[in-house]
């Protein structure tokens, strides 16, 4: 579930838009908003800003600090996966692959 959250984050970083994301990740404008409530009262500043549709059109954005918590979170992966390479290469190259 953390994964849909940050994808979804991306997708709004890259689409401008809630609505826009929702339909990029296939996945349902209410769940789309309720994703949003979900990670807005999970910390403690906002992650996400919107600005209502109207005449200059409506639009979401990440905040600098949803930013930060993106790129700090994939960093986070990255070192996961830096960390553990050796010992994955080393369990997989000993595995038997049965047909």
């Amino acid at each position: 579930m953390v994964l849909v959250k940050l994808d979804f984050l991306e997708a709004i970083d890259v689409c401008g838009s809630i609505s826009s994301a929702a339909r990029q990740m296939k996945m349902s404008y209410k769940r789309a908003w309720d994703l949003v409530d979900v990670i807005t009262k999970s910390f403690k500043q906002p992650l996400v800003t919107t600005s209502p549709s109207g005449k200059n059109g409506g639009g979401a954005k990440l905040t600098k600090f949803g930013r930060f918590i993106l790129n700090n979170y994939r960093y986070l992966v990255v070192k996961t996966y830096s960390a553990t390479d050796a010992e994955l290469t080393n369990i997989i190259s000993n595995l038997t692959l049965s047909e």
